[in-house]
């Protein structure tokens, strides 16, 4: 009974080898199957992948092997760190922006890599909301890129901001949050906007980031205060949010002075020739009308700008491209992604408090005393800052603690740290609620500042701005035991600065006598590489703060 059916396998094999044979033979192919492994974006994977499963059948062959090409979903950022690391999989790879590729070609890594050998899709890059506040939107935003600026700025605290809540998306980990990085920057030196103006929006972008797209236009529907929500992202993500979230839409806002445009560019990586000769053969087929028809279905347009009826007007899209802006140099793409990657940096701050006899004095005009005055500055700076950076406080004055001019309020820590049961954010609130002038106190600022100093250096976070803040009414030294000069002070800065453990000194001074300060705040600043500034208000502080963070594009070289 075994020998007829062996003999009936045996024969069933050899017909099933027969046919695929002739199969192959009448598509043009013999031998294996030549497989090409294609690593393409998320947002792009679907439509490849039914542009590929059509391809395979079509017997396309190379060298007279049949192709038959896989799509990997991944994230263009991981495929370009695998790619520097000499780990990617792939024998072509495509990219969702140029940007990315111009970048990584010009770094030491990717120096290798061959460039783009054509775009088969683009997505404008656009401002996106909830279609239910669109309306409420526009009574506060205009839908730029300077408007985005404006509604951002961290030192405009009764601007626009007030209104409008901005979320974006981490440049570093998305190309559509490059370009609009990018975009950024260029319309607001269009505009003539300061530096200052900039840098508070970019820092407060960053305190409200997400690396995933949808994630990002999910939150847009979720209302949390009064504040209309606005985002960032590709036309495309906006059609494949609202074809998967069709009850809570949202709506793409064209840039009125233009944008960039993710522009998904082909890098063939394989260094085999004939896996060179497949991907150039893939390539071809994905500008084919009928590739470039399912990539239309999926919310992309042409790499001439040209859209299909899933980008329809009556869904709340453009019939045409918006208008684009001029390709950015790689140099100043890579100079916004630094600029942004030091805005970043964590920070590390130790802030000595004056709280010596002369702030208990009125500051004419304002019903505050200058240590109120002093607290109040306080208070509205380190309120700019995230709830990872590490703050501390120390009061100084004369002999606070036994011979110490100083005496510390609270440790320098993260603000979201918990300290016997309470945050450390909560509990700088109290202290300076709370604290009070040393009535007979002279200002020891030179012993404490030296002891600060040598505190933060011992301390020192390589990944951290390492900061020292003076708030003070006149950045005096005013100590009759003390043990050092104003002349030894900046001596000592001077030797002690590293600029390649920087600690600075931000100074900030406010009250009538703070300007016959100025000239010893100036000489500290400097030999710390730090600045010194004096507030003719209390609402200047933010300003201030903001040119602090500026400095960190230029450190330690300022």
């Amino acid at each position: 009974m075994l020998v007829p059916l062996a003999g009936a396998l045996a024969l069933a094999i050899l017909l099933g080898v027969a046919a695929f044979v002739i199969f192959n033979r009448e598509r043009g192919c013999t031998g294996d199957p030549l497989a090409l492994r294609v690593v393409a974006t998320p947002d792009l994977s679907p439509a490849l992948n039914k542009v590929a499963g059509s391809f395979n059948k079509t017997g396309k062959a190379v060298d007279g092997h049949c192709l038959a090409v896989t799509i990997v979903r991944e994230s263009a950022a991981k495929s370009a760190n695998s790619l520097v690391n000499g780990k990617l999989d792939a024998d072509m790879w495509i990219a969702d922006s140029s940007l990315m590729v111009g970048r990584l070609r010009a770094g030491e890594a990717g120096a290798g890599l061959p460039g783009p050998s054509g775009s088969i899709a683009t997505s404008p890059i656009v401002l996106v909301a909830a279609k239910s506040a669109a309306a409420n939107l526009a009574k506060s935003l205009q839908p730029s890129w300077q408007g985005l600026i404006s509604v951002a700025n961290v030192a405009n605290a009764d601007g626009p901001g007030k209104k409008v809540r901005v979320l974006a998306l981490d440049p570093a980990k998305n190309s559509a949050g490059l370009g609009a990085l990018v975009a950024a920057a260029g319309a607001a030196k269009e505009a003539g906007l300061g530096d200052e103006q900039l840098v508070g929006a970019l820092k407060k972008l960053s305190e409200q980031i997400a690396t995933d797209p949808a994630a990002l236009l999910a939150s847009l529907t979720v209302r949390s205060g009064s504040k209309v929500p606005v985002g960032v992202s590709s036309e495309q993500s906006v059609w494949a949010h609202n074809a998967k979230k069709s009850a809570s839409p949202v709506v793409p806002l064209y840039p009125e002075d233009g944008t960039l445009s993710l522009d998904y560019p082909v890098v063939i990586t394989s260094k085999d020739p004939v896996k060179q000769r497949a991907a150039a053969a893939f390539q071809q087929e994905l500008g084919t009308e009928a590739a470039q028809r399912t990539l239309r279905e999926h919310g992309f347009r042409t790499p001439d700008g040209k859209g299909g009826s899933a980008l329809a007007e009556d869904k709340g899209f453009a019939a045409a491209a918006p208008q684009a802006l001029p390709s950015p140099d790689v140099k100043n793409v890579a100079s916004m992604a630094q600029m942004w990657s030091r805005l970043n940096l964590g920070t590390r701050m130790l802030a000595l408090l004056d709280v010596s006899g002369t702030m208990a004095y009125p500051v004419p005009g304002t019903g505050m005393t200058r240590m109120q005055a002093i607290t109040k500055i306080a208070g509205e700076g380190l309120a700019l800052f995230e709830a990872d950076s590490e703050i501390g406080v120390w009061s100084f004055s004369t002999l606070l603690d036994g011979q110490k001019d100083y005496k510390e309020l609270i440790s320098v820590g993260p603000l979201s740290e918990m300290v016997d049961g309470v945050p450390r954010k909560q509990i700088l609130g109290q202290q300076l609620a709370t604290v009070q002038p040393k009535a007979t106190g002279d200002t020891g600022l030179n012993d404490t500042l030296m002891a600060a100093y040598a505190e933060m250096k011992s301390t020192y976070e390589r990944d951290k701005i390492n900061t020292i803040l003076i708030l003070t009414d006149g950045a005096g030294n005013d100590d009759p035991t003390g043990k050092v000069t104003n002349a030894q002070m900046v001596e000592f800065l001077k030797k002690e600065y590293d600029p390649k453990r920087p600690v600075n000194l931000l100074i900030i001074a406010f009250g009538p006598d703070a300007p016959k300060g100025k000239k010893q705040m100036d000489a500290m600043a400097e030999a710390s590489g730090g600045e010194a500034y004096i507030a003719a208000n209390i609402l200047d502080v933010r300003k201030f703060f903001v040119q602090g963070m500026k400095r960190r594009l230029c450190a330690p070289n300022c």
